[in-house]
């Protein structure tokens, strides 16, 4: 076993001590190199579960909550996902492994530069990105089985809710202070959805329109 699959392990294993037990996710994770996915300098810390920055005083997500928020997304092989936030763009790489399509919009147009040259060199072809204002969602791809947001909503995340499919779920932390509670929405078919509370999460605030950078 190489110190690549030895790291990777031991991170997995970790996991589903925590809870993140769903093989198909745990599969997806295995097989993203999160080291592609983070600054050179913090290369030794990649398969460590914790977060890590990135530019545009963004995170690279702590692989427990990356398990968890996709754990509770429940991604089939048929489903089209819209993830806000692309970041690094590593949630992005594993939520491909587990859908039909990502759509993945991010605000900070340098950041998903990036995040698509690192997508491309893994040779994942099946994430379709956008430069936009993610609070908004994509209304012209819209209506998905799956929404995961990767930043903290302000409040309840209605005008993506309504980009759902009757039966979807969407699942984001939700909160106008530094810790969030991670909610998932899961659609009851009339239009209505239950809300469940997961657990307490730390995520940078979804802002909105696009970024202005340089």
């Amino acid at each position: 076993m190489n110190l690549h699959d030895d790291r990777a392990g031991r991170l997995i294993l970790s996991l589903r001590q925590q809870g993140v037990t769903d093989p198909r996710v745990l599969g997806a994770m295995e097989s993203i190199d999160r080291a592609v996915f983070v600054h050179e300098k913090f290369l030794d810390q990649a398969w460590e579960d914790q977060a890590l920055p990135i530019d545009c005083a963004q995170t690279i997500s702590q692989p427990y909550i990356v398990g968890l928020m996709t754990q509770a997304l429940d991604v089939q092989p048929r489903h089209r996902v819209l993830e806000i936030g692309t970041g690094s763009g590593y949630q992005c790489a594993v939520l491909s492994r587990l859908a039909r399509y990502v759509y993945s919009v991010e605000r900070y147009r340098s950041l998903l530069v990036e995040a698509e040259a690192r997508l491309r060199a893994l040779e994942i072809e099946n994430v379709i990105t956008r430069h936009g204002d993610g609070g908004l969602g994509w209304i012209e791809q819209a209506p998905f089985d799956r929404i995961m947001v990767t930043a903290a909503s302000p409040g309840e995340p209605t005008e993506l809710l309504k980009q759902l499919k009757p039966n979807g779920v969407l699942v984001a932390p939700v909160g106008r202070t530094s810790v969030q509670i991670l909610h998932r929405y899961v659609g009851q078919g009339d239009g209505s959805f239950r809300r469940e509370s997961l657990t307490e999460v730390r995520f940078v605030p979804l802002v909105e329109g696009t970024a202005k950078e340089g």
